[in-house]
């Protein structure tokens, strides 16, 4: 007779598998996925936490550069247009309110940097980039990760909600998707549950705002006076690139690039779902009020200030 916890790792594997199924059938919409992931981490367990960090790592890039597909330079352009001004004032204030808030809450200067980059630019890209250019431990990685995979889930699930309510059209939620969300899987994620124009535009302004982490990783060796430090470029933004321009400069057979715009929007639902399984209820728990505090801080101010400019402007 099987022991209680071989019963739980063959239900728990049983349930990844055929969750993450759901997720490439497209049975399961962005919010669920990640939600299930979520859910079966923290009923069960995560049979398979080192797929899930690949599958993150490796299926979200190529998801985003077959988005690329879908797009033209008109609408590149539109999207960097109008995102510019945000990405720069958005950037450059929570980097600053970063600043101040680690010392008013007496926080490791490191762990407020590290969610300050994450919630400025693209969230666990930003903070896996910068990290060893600090050379922050790993305690700082885990706590400034978990706090912006929370705040992540919650921005997925009530955004695409909000937006309707304030009546956003799809160009103005792309933006203040892209804008307001920290990671690059909940931005397509929120935008997708949207529509398809505002998931162009989030994409677009999501991995033009990601090319910032360049500059703030040079700040970053600047101001933890670290030298010989690495600057890690997010070279699947090259991939996306190449994938406009040759949707725009070859005469691709509208089957192949619906085809394969449909299969990044597969793959970015099983990487939510992938997200969701490496949320773990003990290390939001450890982290403690004061990271959360600031977190949350960072993320009301650029999501209240970024939609008032977007209404206003």
């Amino acid at each position: 007779m099987e022991s209680a916890s071989k019963i739980k790792v063959n239900f728990s594997r049983t349930s990844y598998i055929l969750l993450g199924l759901a997720c490439l059938l497209g049975l399961l919409p962005s919010s669920i996925a990640l939600i299930s992931g979520f859910a079966l981490t923290w009923f069960l367990t995560n049979p398979f936490p080192q797929l899930s960090k690949k599958g993150i790592h490796y299926l979200l890039k190529i998801a985003v550069i077959g988005l690329g597909f879908g797009m033209s330079f008109q609408e590149v352009l539109a999207s960097s247009k109008e995102g510019l001004g945000l990405t720069v004032f958005s950037i450059l204030s929570t980097i600053i309110l970063g600043y101040f808030l680690v010392k008013l809450l007496g926080l490791d200067r490191k762990l407020g940097h590290l969610i300050s980059s994450g919630t400025a630019i693209c969230g666990g890209s930003a903070i896996s980039a910068i990290a060893p250019i600090i050379k922050a431990d790993a305690k700082c990685i885990s706590m400034s990760l978990g706090v912006v995979f929370a705040l992540n889930a919650i921005a997925l699930l009530i955004f695409p909600s909000l937006g309707r309510w304030i009546g956003l059209d799809q160009m103005e939620f792309g933006l203040w998707a892209a804008i307001a969300i920290h990671d690059t899987s909940s931005v397509v994620g929120a935008a997708m549950a949207y529509g398809d124009e505002a998931l162009k535009v989030a994409t677009m302004v999501k991995l033009s705002r990601a090319l910032w982490i360049i500059p703030l990783s040079f700040l970053s060796i600047w101001l933890f006076k670290e030298k010989n430090s690495k600057v890690k470029i997010p070279w699947f933004i090259l991939g996306f690139v190449g994938a406009i321009v040759l949707n725009n400069i070859l005469s691709i057979p509208e089957v192949i690039t619906s085809s394969v715009i449909l299969g990044s929007k597969r793959l970015l639902v099983i990487s939510l779902f992938f997200v969701g399984t490496t949320v773990s209820v003990k290390d939001l728990k450890a982290m403690g009020v004061r990271p959360l505090l600031m977190a949350v801080i960072l993320w009301v101010f650029i999501s209240v200030s970024s939609l008032a400019l977007i209404k206003l402007f």
